[in-house]
């Protein structure tokens, strides 16, 4: 059992490191205070080739797996931009793999090349105001008319639904009163947002100030019956398989947020002078961030499993959820401490610690809140019954 990464892999590291080494922490606290979209970082990105990391070679990607887009995402998170910059890039990186598994190849041919050029951007329609993680219970409707859909209803927390030309929606296409299961009945489509007919509305909030988070008020939105991904009615199936390693990915930038966190912290530590002495000489400043880096990289291995499994085709949903709950409490506690090292200085932002506090608050709540996680892990590990 190997637990070291590939020499392909850590060149993937730090070729990630130096594309991300132009954007440094002032860029990024810019952008927290006046917000605007990091076009130029998503760009760069884009042009490295890291878009595609986890993309078939024949419409632009590489072709690798879960495990290198983990390392790309924990690259981009641990070089400072934190869950900024993850965010901008994410849905490019893994979010369209619904298209690669369940749409055609006209689809294929059209949608992905732009998407990992850089060329368009797409954001994940799908959460709802009054449903949450309850997907199956979805309002959004797409009537069939002819060659088209109609869509009505409101999705709520939808990133980048400022700056995205298209967007991957959820909608039910029979109503659940008439389905069998109430999985049945729900339909993706990969469409354009279309401001004529989708009003959108940004929410503002705790951090991550320049990736928008948005409601959408979706009236008569014409969607061309081409833009369907898969089967109608399947719809719930096909985000499905992307679930595991979308926590997986999670997992990894809130790894990468507590490292460079806790990297400012103990670099403080070593560099403030307290009572003619710096402070990291006291074990009550040593003690926490050592407990920190435990947890950092206890949970990193859980992180790596999770991805290790699902590229190996075996079943990883409790290791991603796992994942998912492990890296996001350790990415908070690493936040946190580092904060309190650098006392009232964490509460300054140009000590950066205090913006990765709040991002780090994210990753305890998205994709999956840490409840659903231990619900999980109850039912399906430990074989207790169903909760909720």
């Amino acid at each position: 059992m190997n637990f070291s990464f590939t020499p392909e892999q850590e060149a993937i590291r730090e070729a990630v490191s130096r594309v991300c080494a132009d954007f440094d922490a002032n860029y990024w606290l810019e952008k927290d205070r006046h917000g605007g979209f990091p076009l130029d970082f998503h760009q760069a990105i884009a042009d490295a080739g890291w878009l595609g990391v986890c993309m078939p070679e024949e419409y632009g990607g590489a072709g690798l797996g879960i495990m290198e887009a983990a390392i790309v995402v924990q690259a981009i998170s641990e070089s400072g931009a934190g869950m900024s910059g993850v965010s901008a890039v994410h849905m490019n990186i893994f979010g369209l793999n619904p298209v690669v598994m369940y749409g055609t190849e006209e689809q294929k041919q059209r949608i992905l090349p732009p998407l990992i050029s850089g060329k368009e951007k797409a954001c994940f329609a799908v959460t709802e105001p009054n449903t949450g993680l309850n997907t199956t219970q979805l309002k959004t409707f797409a009537r069939r008319e002819g060659d088209k859909y109609i869509v009505n209803g409101r999705k709520v927390w939808i990133s980048t639904a400022q700056v995205t030309e298209k967007m991957l929606l959820l909608a039910r296409t029979t109503p659940l009163e008439d389905c069998k299961k109430p999985t049945d009945g729900l339909s993706l489509f990969y469409t354009n947002l279309d401001h004529r007919f989708v009003d959108v509305k940004e929410i503002e909030k705790l951090g991550r100030k320049c990736v928008d988070s948005n409601e959408l008020f979706i009236d008569n939105l014409p969607v061309p019956a081409e833009d369907l991904i898969g089967k109608e009615g399947e719809g719930f199936r096909n985000i499905l398989h992307g679930m595991n390693p979308e926590r997986a990915l999670a997992a990894a930038a809130g790894i990468g947020l507590g490292r460079v966190a806790l990297k400012r912290a103990t670099q403080y530590a070593k560099e403030r002078i307290v009572f003619d002495r710096p402070i990291g000489k006291n074990q009550g400043v040593q003690h926490p961030l050592a407990k920190c880096w435990m947890e950092l990289e206890a949970a990193n291995l859980m992180v790596m499993n999770a991805a290790w499994k699902y590229d190996q085709g075996l079943a990883c949903g409790a290791e991603a959820n796992a994942a998912k709950y492990l890296a996001g409490e350790a990415g908070f506690r690493a936040c946190e401490t580092a904060v309190l090292m650098h006392g009232g200085f964490g509460y300054a932002k140009e000590y950066h610690v205090e913006r990765y506090f709040r991002e780090s608050m994210l990753l305890r709540i998205a994709p999956i809140s840490i409840q659903l996680i231990m619900s999980y892990i109850a039912e399906k590990v430990l074989g207790l019954p169903k909760s909720y």
